[in-house]
Order: structure tokens, then C-alpha cells, then sequence
């Protein structure tokens, strides 16, 4: 459960603190439009430590390999590489508490919601529900029953009073919170990174198709697509750079700063994009990119699965030697150190690189991670008017991200096209978090991962220490 009980000011590294310094009286804390304004910048302030997720969406898949410096880099992401991660995995307990200091933030504001009035104050509520729906479905992809605190603050002392809820019931409140957003909320907004319609219309699509239920799903991501607030960005080679972030291909993107504020010891407090530093090329010495810790490097698999003529192999996946070759034709010399479980593959969507904005490439890169983007809405859609029967839409929404990959169109239908859509998740999303809960939702998930078992590895295990202080009245998930 979540044992944050700051709501303001930064965490600290231990989220069983119950009484921070210099915590603000949040009894007496709402009494301005400002600061319902500060609160919601702080509920926003989790959705930089989901960099956690996105990697481990990776490495836990098919898609790529742990990495680092040697076997015992990191251990916790090397167990769920190996599929032998426990109770007592650290990342996996960071995971848990981070989503749930998110929540914290947000219920915090729910539960003073009604004392103030102010213009504009339904906006903040809206966002705020997004966000809380946001961090639950994180909770539940990875968890599944997981305890469902809802317009209050959880403190230490009441952990014991929140029992796991049904998968089932932690959906029907993201549903709700996320019908209220898509109706409340503007198509666009004055400030970048504000969750909009179309980003709470977009998750409550994805939500819907985690349940299996497509025809709702392809009713709300019809919207989303009719409403031309979106469009597939033209240049796929440039589409995951610094200077083409929030584009119009852009449903929801997680602001990354450079500003300072992290240690490896604090990596959540991190206003930079944690993952892009640990993907990067160990050891490198050359143009171009900046040096990195070497994880979550894609194998020979992924790349096999591409085209030749497909145009996101290049800017999906770094090959090393093959850009080392090419710079020595130059005259330029490139040096790198391999890391555990070389690839010669590195993930070139999150990768430090010359000339961007950061004051540490490690812990304060500045890219963007691109949450929810068009691409992903199409390609949900397609999968959702396939499963009701409606396969002359879903190639056209299908046909629309190969178009722009550069393949030619498919004309499949059925069971065949719901294959040729999976696959094509596969290529478009490499590297953004997503294929572990692809093929675990649709059931390929035993197949393709190695050490993956039926019946266990679906969900990831409760973390032990967070049984324990709620006074073992969680049961464990299966095989753990």
C-alpha cells in the first residue's frame, strides 16, 4: 500500500517516512487556487519515476536483454530478465511504492476537493482523476488485485484497512476516473505535458481492451482518431528526438527536465529520464551519442523481425558496429566497451546523445517519454474492430502506421490480420514499455519468453516487506 505521505515537497528515498521535515500542515493546506495548482504539480511529479516501468516492460519481454556492467548490475532487473524474480525484489517494491506515492498525491486533492471553490477547479479535479487512473492501471498490469484507496490519504497506521480488490473493481474506478476526465477536459491545452480529452480518451481505450472489452473500446478510440487532434508525425527518424517532442503525434508525454535533483541513491527524484542515461552505449568514445550503463539492449530476434525496407529499424535500434563501420569510412574513430549480454544492440529511441539537454546524460536527460502516442491509438483501435468483426476499418487504421513505417498495405482478414496487428505492435512499439503486457494479455507471453511460467509470471509477486506491514491480510499472487 502506499506508505508516501508527502503530497508536497519531494520525497525522500525511504517512502516509509511517516513525518518528513518540514512537512507541510495538510490539514490546513487548500485555501488558494494556487494550491490546488502546487498539489496537482506534485501528482504530476510521479509520472517521472515511471521511467522504472518502461525498462522493466522491456526487459521483463521478449524485446531485450538486462544488460550492465556484469551479472550482478542491478540484481532485481536481472531476476525478472531471467524470470526469477521474488517477493524480495527491490525494483519490484520500488514499482509498487512509486505508483502508490502517485495515488497519495492525488487522492490528497481528492480529499479536500470540496473546500474551496474556484474557476476552473473542475480542471484540475479532471487531470487529477487521469492521473490517478494512470498510476492504477500500472498497479494492476503488473499486480492485478491490488488495494484500491480512493479520495483519501493512506497513512502508515491504516495499511491494515485496505485489503486487495478484485482486478476487476481497480478497473471500474480507472473507468471512472477516466469517463469524468474525457468529459471534463479541453482538446488541447496552454501547457505542455496537461493530460487533454484525447489522452483520457485514448487510456480508457487501452484500459478497455486490457478487459477485453472491444466494442466499447473501438466506440471511445474512433473519437480520439475522428477528432484530427492527432496525426501520424511524417518522419519516423526523428519522431523520438528532443526537438520533436510533443508533436501531433503526441497523445500523452511525460516532461523530462535537465534540472538537477538525483542521485543514484534517490533515482525517483530524479526531473530527468532515468532510463535514457542506463540505455546507453558503455564505455563510448565517438560522435554523435553520449556514453550510458548499457541495459535493456535489444537481441538479434527484434531486429530480425524488421523489414528491410522498413524505415523504424534504424531509428528503433542502434547497431554499434555497423555505425562504428560507417564513422571509420569517415575518418572518425568510435571506442565502446562491451557490456554484460552484448547485443551490439542498443534501444535508439531512449539513448543520451550529442548536443541534448541535460546536466548529467545519466540521471538528468531532458527526452521525453512518449506515454501514449497516435500510432499506439490506431494500432489499439485495429485490434479492437478486428475482434468485433469490423476488419475494413482496422486495415485502414493498420495500414496507416505501415504506410508511414513505408510497407505496403495488407489486404489480411480474420485471425490472420489480428496476427499481422500484434506483430505490427511489436515493431512500431519496440523499446517504449509495452510488449511484456502485450503478449501477456493476449496469451503469447509463454512462448516467446524464456523461463516465462504459466499461471505465475503474469503478474509480478506482492512485495513481501509490504505484506508484512500490512499485517498479512494480502494474500501472495500465485507461484510466489
Amino acid at each position: 500500500m502506499v506508505l508516501a505521505v508527502c503530497a508536497i515537497q519531494a520525497c525522500s528515498e525511504n517512502f516509509l517516512d511517516v513525518a518528513p521535515i518540514n512537512q507541510i500542515n495538510s490539514e490546513n493546506f487548500f485555501n488558494s487556487e494556487e494550491d490546488y495548482s502546487q498539489a496537482l504539480v506534485a501528482s504530476y511529479d510521479l509520472l517521472g519515476a515511471t521511467y522504472l516501468n518502461v525498462i522493466l516492460g522491456e526487459i521483463a519481454s521478449d524485446n531485450t536483454l538486462c544488460g550492465g556492467e556484469n551479472a550482478n548490475d542491478v540484481p532485481g532487473w536481472q531476476e525478472i530478465d531471467d524470470m526469477k524474480h521474488s517477493s524480495v525484489n527491490d525494483q519490484v517494491r520500488n514499482l509498487w511504492n512509486w505508483m502508490y506515492a502517485g495515488i497519495n498525491r492525488c487522492n490528497y486533492i481528492f480529499e479536500f476537493q470540496d473546500k474551496l471553490e474556484f474557476e476552473g477547479k473542475d480542471q484540475i479535479l479532471a487531470q487529477n482523476a487521469f492521473l490517478r487512473a494512470y498510476y492504477y492501471f500500472e498497479l494492476t498490469k503488473w499486480f492485478g488485485d491490488v488495494p484500491l484507496a480512493i479520495d483519501k490519504r493512506v497513512s502508515f497506521s491504516e495499511v491494515s484497512n485496505f485489503p486487495r480488490v478484485t482486478k476487476a473493481s481497480v478497473y471500474a474506478q480507472i473507468e471512472t476516473d477516466l469517463n469524468f476526465a474525457s468529459s471534463a477536459l479541453p482538446a488541447t491545452q496552454g501547457q505542455l505535458g496537461r493530460v487533454t480529452k484525447g489522452a483520457a480518451q485514448s487510456l480508457l481505450g487501452k484500459v478497455l481492451i486490457f478487459q477485453g472489452k472491444y466494442a466499447e473500446a473501438a466506440t471511445i478510440l474512433d473519437q480520439v482518431i475522428a477528432s484530427n487532434n492527432y496525426d501520424l508525425h511524417e518522419d519516423f527518424s526523428t519522431l523520438f528526438l528532443q526537438q520533436e517532442e510533443n508533436n501531433q503525434e503526441s497523445v500523452f508525454e511525460i516532461q523530462y527536465s535537465n534540472v538537477q535533483g538525483a542521485g543514484f541513491g534517490c533515482l525517483q527524484c530524479s526531473e530527468g529520464n532515468v532510463a535514457v542515461g542506463f540505455s546507453g552505449i558503455r564505455g563510448y568514445n565517438g560522435p554523435t551519442y553520449q556514453g550510458g550503463f548499457s541495459f535493456n539492449v535489444p537481441v538479434q530476434d527484434l531486429v530480425d523481425q524488421y523489414a528491410a525496407n522498413d524505415q523504424r529499424l534504424d531509428p528503433t535500434i542502434m547497431d554499434i558496429e555497423a555505425f562504428k563501420a560507417a564513422q571509420a569510412e569517415k575518418g572518425i574513430d568510435v571506442s565502446y566497451s562491451e557490456g554484460f549480454e552484448h547485443t551490439g544492440y542498443y534501444n535508439h529511441k531512449y539513448i543520451p546523445r550529442t548536443g541534448e539537454s541535460f546536466q548529467d546524460p545519466n540521471l538528468t536527460n531532458a527526452t521525453n517519454y512518449r506515454a501514449i502516442r497516435f500510432a499506439d491509438v490506431l494500432l489499439l483501435a485495429a485490434e479492437a474492430h478486428n475482434k468485433e468483426g469490423n476488419d475494413a476499418t482496422a486495415l485502414t487504421y493498420l495500414n496507416r502506421v505501415r504506410a508511414r513505417a513505408g510497407l505496403a498495405a495488407v489486404t489480411d482478414t480474420g485471425t490472420t490480420l489480428e496476427e499481422v496487428i500484434f506483430q505490427e505492435r511489436r515493431l512500431e512499439l519496440a523499446g517504449e514499455g509495452h510488449r511484456f503486457f502485450d503478449l501477456v494479455r493476449t496469451g503469447r507471453a509463454a512462448a516467446a519468453i524464456p523461463g516465462f511460467q504459466e499461471g505465475k509470471h503474469e503478474l509480478f509477486p506482492i512485495p513481501f516487506l509490504e505484506i508484512e506491514l500490512a499485517g498479512n491480510i494480502w494474500d501472495q499472487n500465485p507461484g510466489y
